[in-house]
C-alpha cells in the first residue's frame, strides 16, 4: 500500500523526534526473516527499550537529517530496519546482535553514536556498553575501594597486635 505525503510527513516527524532523543543507532537488513521473527524483534526491541521500525531509505534519510545520526545517510542501502537507543547507548546493538545470534538473516550494516558513523563490526564494542544501573555501580565500586583501602590498613596495626599476642600465648601452652 502506497503511503500519501501526510502519512509521509507523519512518519518523517515521528522519526526525527526519536532521533533526536536517542544515544544511538544501528541499521540492519532484515531480509529473509519472517513475520513471526520481525515481531519477535519487536517485543525483544520494546521489553529493552529500543526504538524499532522498517521504514523507507528516502524517509529515513529526511528524518535523520539535522540530528546526530546524519552521517548515517550515505550508507542507508537495501531493506533495513532502524533501531534507535532510548535509554542506554548499547541498547540497539545488544538488540541486533542478540537476535541476529538466532537468526542469521538479520545483519548490521551500519552504526552511529554521538555522531560518528560506526563500521558495522563494532557491534560488539557497542553492545558490551554498560547500561546506566551498570554503569552507576562500577563508578561505585570504583569510588569505595579506597575508603576500604584505608579502613583495611588502619585496621591492621590492631589486628596485628592480637595475633602477635595470640602466637606468645600458644608458644607458652606448648612449652607448659
Amino acid at each position: 500500500m502506497a503511503l500519501n505525503l501526510e502519512d509521509k510527513k507523519t512518519i518523517v516527524a515521528e522519526v526525527a523526534t526519536i532521533a533526536a532523543s536517542a544515544h544511538s543507532a544501528v541499521a540492519a537488513e532484515y531480509r529473509g526473516l519472517s513475520v513471526d521473527e520481525m515481531t519477535a524483534l519487536r517485543a525483544k526491541a520494546r521489553n529493552e527499550g529500543v526504538y524499532l521500525r522498517v521504514i523507507k531509505n528516502s524517509l529515513t534519510k529526511r528524518a535523520i537529517d539535522g540530528t546526530e545520526f546524519e552521517c548515517m545517510q550515505d550508507s542507508l542501502v537495501g531493506p533495513l530496519v532502524m533501531a534507535f537507543s532510548q535509554e542506554d547507548p548499547g541498547a540497539a546493538a545488544r538488540v541486533v546482535k542478540d537476535f541476529a545470534k538466532e537468526h542469521d538473516k538479520l545483519v548490521a550494516k551500519v552504526l552511529a553514536v554521538g555522531g560518528e558513523l560506526l563500521d558495522a563490526s563494532e557491534i560488539d564494542r557497542l553492545a558490551k556498553l554498560p547500561n546506566r544501573d551498570q554503569a552507576i555501580s562500577m563508578l561505585m565500586a570504583v569510588m569505595k575501594a579506597p575508603i576500604e583501602k584505608f579502613v583495611r590498613t588502619m585496621n591492621e596495626p590492631h589486628a596485628k597486635l592480637v595475633r602477635t599476642v595470640a602466637a606468645v600465648r600458644d608458644q607458652k601452652q606448648a612449652n607448659a
